[in-house]
């Protein structure tokens, strides 16, 4: 990681879960983090703890995304070379219960801060990029990092708006990837299986126990920092482009 020391980085999501756990092995590796979400108690406790900087942003308002881009240059000296998007929800809803269709505003919701979000600060991010100086001889300029998830293959029951979400950022990654090629940004995703993220932490042991039992191996729910690693790896992995890789255990979800 030594070309990337030094360098900035923006987490999306950073103030918990896979967020807070990549802006943390990106800090650890020498990079200066900068953190976006809306939990402002929680990103600035984080980004203190990493001698960072927050920024309340709402990703899917590309005017916030833009403001939130400008604070981190005022914040942290420079703009990005690397972004990892790991802002997002997941409710769940059918396509029809109890007879009464999915709500419209929902489904829109989902799509709008998990795909159009992960899009718009990817952009953003990516245009100041390749404004940017090359960092390395082979003209590399940074590093853009989406999370899907396996709902993107397996949705579940409840999960068509998530899954289709994910199935977006998906389909957007190598054509992404190809965009920018020819100006030194790479970009990769990442398809999480099922990590101990605040919404499985705040289930019952047992269900967390159960949940990881389905891994096939390691049979337990994968570590944040897991995800953390990772993420240091494909920003360090200059061959790493257009690619999703799955973090999963070999899972492959059930239909529920």
């Amino acid at each position: 990681m030594e070309i990337w020391a030094g360098s900035v980085a923006v987490v999306t999501g950073g103030a918990s879960g896979l967020g807070a756990a990549t802006a943390k092995a990106l800090a650890d590796a020498g990079l200066k983090v900068a953190l976006f979400d809306l939990n402002e108690e929680a990103g600035q406790a984080k980004a203190a703890e990493l001698g960072g900087s927050f920024h309340k942003v709402d990703v899917s308002d590309p005017a916030s995304v833009k403001a939130g881009m400008d604070a981190v240059v005022d914040a942290l000296g420079a703009n990005p070379r690397v972004l990892v998007n790991c802002a997002g929800i997941g409710p769940a809803s059918k396509t029809v219960s109890r007879g009464e269709p999915h709500d419209p505003a929902m489904f829109a919701k989902v799509v709008g801060i998990n795909l159009v979000g992960s899009f718009i600060c990817a952009s953003e991010a990516a245009a100041r990029m390749v404004a940017a100086d090359p960092m390395a001889p082979d003209g590399a300029r940074g590093v853009i990092i989406n999370t899907a998830s396996v709902a993107a293959y397996e949705g579940q029951v409840g999960q068509v708006a998530y899954a289709a979400s994910k199935g977006g950022i998906v389909g957007m990654t190598l054509p992404m990837a190809r965009d920018l090629a020819d100006k030194g940004v790479r970009v990769c995703t990442i398809a999480p299986g099922l990590f101990l993220t605040p919404l499985l932490e705040g289930l019952p042991q047992d269900v967390q126990a159960s949940l990881g039992a389905q891994v096939p191996f390691p049979s337990r729910l994968g570590d944040p920092s897991e995800y953390g690693k990772l993420v240091c790896h494909i920003v360090d992995n200059p061959m790493l482009n257009g690619e999703v890789i799955r973090l999963d255990g070999a899972i492959r979800m059930a239909p529920r």
